[in-house]
């Protein structure tokens, strides 16, 4: 009994001299938090599978000229933003809950009379993912948004720009779930352009293609 009280008695010692410097030299285990190893699932999907099948495809000498989405820019012009700059306000928000970003506003580079517009003037908004937002926002379109599209029959397979870019117009922005229809200001349109590091639009049409782009027939 006397010498567990004695060891004790030495734990409770040691413990009291301990410096708060010792006590600092102590660091955690290093962890990896959840965000830091999350991959979203087509960037998953782009590593396992599709480079591969890019790399045989195409015969390429290194990986490194093996396509790949560089980034995705989702904008929308507000013409009546001229008269009310509530609707732009509106856009804004709409882009940042869809693509999970904050949404820049864009301004009109010249002014042109016909349309009451002045150089300058806030008349759009657009955002420009890159990493993991871009390939989140990717997989909504193609596996939650596009379905939704009344009478769906495809998306354009013509509507790259001769440079491995596609470009691809959505007529309204509540196919994407994040918008309540209840709170919109008006059913608006916006652009989404997918920039790629392709060499020819072939290559593109092929990337995208293993990504799920649901291509109509020509």
């Amino acid at each position: 009994m006397a010498k567990a009280k004695k060891s004790a008695a030495e734990k409770i010692g040691s413990e009291a001299a301990e410096t708060p410097s010792t006590r600092s030299k102590k660091k955690p285990p290093n962890k990896k938090t959840v965000s830091e190893s999350y991959v979203p699932r087509l960037k998953k999907l782009f590593a396992d599978r599709i480079a591969g099948e890019l790399l045989r495809e195409f015969s390429f000498g290194s990986s490194m000229q093996i396509p790949k989405i560089e980034k995705i820019v989702v904008s929308a012009g507000v013409g009546d933003a001229i008269t009310n700059k509530k609707f732009l306000n509106s856009v804004v928000a709409e882009l940042g809950q869809i693509t999970g970003q904050r949404a820049l506003r864009t301004k009109a580079r010249k002014s042109i009379a016909n349309f009451k517009i002045r150089s300058g003037q806030e008349i759009g908004a657009k955002v420009t993912l890159r990493g993991n937002r871009m390939y989140e926002f990717l997989d909504r379109l193609l596996n939650v948004a596009l379905p939704r599209v009344k009478d769906f029959r495809g998306v354009s397979p013509r509507a790259f720009d001769g440079r491995g870019n596609y470009s691809l117009g959505i007529n309204e922005q509540i196919i994407f779930p994040e918008i309540d229809y209840d709170k919109i200001e008006k059913v608006r349109g916006f652009n989404v352009a997918i920039v790629t590091t392709a060499r020819s639009d072939g290559q593109s049409r092929r990337l995208l293609a293993g990504f799920g782009m649901p291509f109509g027939k020509e």
